[in-house]
């Protein structure tokens, strides 16, 4: 069972997700915090108290954008401890989730948080305290892929996807429609999408050859060109790219 702190300065959001942690079966206590420096007391006494104390904290629920000490800060503060509590961060700000990412977050929960988003999160936490065995994960839809946008999760087609940017354990996946950040290596999705026509062109980008309308050679550098964008391909990836484009315009 779980023992978790949520911190978040705006009253409404954090009785909404004290409600909801309050109504998971994996979570045996919850609190709250109106600010990072009232949640950093808190920790320091479940800190000393030690990890079997009845003062402890297994994971901290937390929102970014805060006046003072914010989010981010606080938990690179916590990363100094030698067994700080476990970090879900809970924001309404996609552009964070990277830098959360680096400071070895559990999840990341955009706003309006819901019910099965955020049980997702629990599930995780637990896993990783070991509070609860791991559930099977079911293969995913080969055609789409699961992003989400401001709460609601959305299902995007991979055909439309045109390249896939790495950022750290994350990915940014590109359309004609605009970008979205999911939380998969790129490394997985190479190896997810070969059969689906999409191929390494740097340690940053995986490409979709049917959205190549260019391969562009200049001193020595080769580029494609994916929609307006060019992006650069790296030698040791220039001549398998060529020779699959050849192959497939020859086909």
């Amino acid at each position: 069972m779980l023992r978790a702190l949520a911190v978040d300065d705006e009253r409404p959001s954090l009785e909404e997700l004290l409600y909801l942690l309050n109504a998971d079966p994996r979570v045996s206590s919850v609190e709250g915090a109106g600010d990072a420096t009232e949640a950093l007391r808190r920790i320091t006494r479940a800190l000393e108290s030690g990890p079997d104390g009845p003062e402890a904290i297994d994971v901290v629920f937390l929102d970014v954008q805060m006046p003072g000490l914010d989010g981010l800060e606080m938990a690179r503060l916590l990363t100094g401890f030698a067994r700080p509590p476990l970090v879900v961060f809970v924001t309404a700000h996609e552009d964070f989730a990277v830098r959360a990412f680096d400071l070895k977050a559990v999840d990341y929960i955009l706003k309006p948080v819901r019910k099965e988003r955020l049980a997702e999160a629990v599930r995780r936490a637990a896993e990783q305290r070991g509070a609860a065995p791991r559930i099977p994960v079911h293969e995913p839809d080969p055609d789409h892929i699961a992003v989400e946008l401001g709460g609601v999760t959305r299902f995007v087609a991979v055909d439309d996807i045109t390249h896939v940017e790495a950022q750290g354990d994350y990915a940014r996946l590109h359309t004609d429609r605009g970008s979205h950040l999911v939380r998969i290596p790129l490394s997985t999705l190479e190896d997810r999408w070969r059969s689906r026509g999409f191929v390494r062109i740097h340690r940053r980008h995986l490409v979709a050859l049917r959205h190549i309308g260019e391969l562009r050679l200049d001193a020595g550098t080769v580029s494609v060109l994916v929609g307006k964008e060019e992006l650069q391909v790296s030698r040791r990836h220039a001549r398998e790219l060529r020779n699959l484009l050849m192959r497939r315009t020859a086909g």
